[in-house]
């Protein structure tokens, strides 16, 4: 069990924290000392999450939400404060894609669900944290976009474009918030080992299908959801409480 660290005392929510990036930014902030909500859609996998959390003498509660409804965004910050008192940073991490393929075989169905989990989530999530954090005078949000906003790959466009609206939310969130306290930072991974790596490559995942991925990062390699959460880790720490409205891309180097 943490009683001290970079994040002592801290208390996060993390969407989509019971699998790939979010698993491993709830295992990272624990072990600095932060206290976790552990929320997702998957009843299985966000109580799994919490009870390895539980099992290395963490403090963490798990909060089934879909983050596209705001009844349950509502209901999952209530639970967060009944349970720790106060919410310092909100990880909005829980998101999908559609599969690689050309842009007009994406249903009109499929898109709406993309938009409300990508984008709509990160509204809701202010909608239901600003005022919380406007009466603490503090809060900070990592919301997890993706180097498709920078650097779109083709036959991804609609997932491109709902990144995109994440990465000017993000900004605006940081100057309207400034003055609060209120941060706003963002994370934009390139293509990575999670479960959504096939999605992503609209191919089975084989060493041929990764290497023409790879081929395209100048440091070699997928993403990991550790090189994700230790990015995280540093917004989330108080010793960052100078730094909003940034858009970072932890990609090997994709985008330059």
């Amino acid at each position: 069990m943490s009683t001290n660290g970079r994040l002592k005392n801290v208390v996060a929510i993390v969407t989509g924290g019971g699998s790939g990036f979010g698993e491993s930014i709830c295992h990272t902030f624990a072990d600095e000392g932060g206290k976790i909500v552990v929320a997702d859609i998957s009843v299985e996998n966000g109580e799994r999450v919490t009870k390895d959390l539980l099992a290395k003498g963490h403090e963490a509660v798990f909060c089934r939400v879909d983050v596209a409804k705001s009844a349950e965004m509502g209901a999952m910050v209530k639970a967060a404060l009944a349970r720790f008192g106060r919410i310092d940073v909100m990880v909005n991490n829980a998101g999908m894609s559609h599969p690689n393929q050309p842009m007009l075989n994406v249903t009109e169905e499929f898109f709406d669900r993309l938009y409300q989990v990508n984008v709509k989530s990160i509204y809701l999530s202010a909608v239901h944290c600003v005022p919380v954090f406007r009466k603490q005078g503090s809060g900070s949000f990592i919301n997890i976009g993706s180097t498709a906003s920078v650097r779109p790959r083709p036959g991804l466009s609609w997932y491109n474009g709902s990144k995109g609206a994440v990465t000017m939310i993000t900004k605006s969130l940081a100057v309207e918030l400034a003055p609060e306290k209120i941060r706003a930072n963002q994370i934009n991974p390139s293509i990575a080992d999670t479960p959504l790596l096939t999605t992503f490559m609209g191919a089975a995942d084989t060493p041929e299908a990764r290497a023409r991925f790879v081929a395209s990062i100048p440091l070699g390699r997928l993403c990991r959801p550790t090189d994700v959460a230790n990015a995280a880790l540093f917004f989330a720490d108080p010793a960052s409480e100078f730094v909003t409205g940034v858009c970072m891309e932890v990609d090997g180097g994709r985008c330059v």
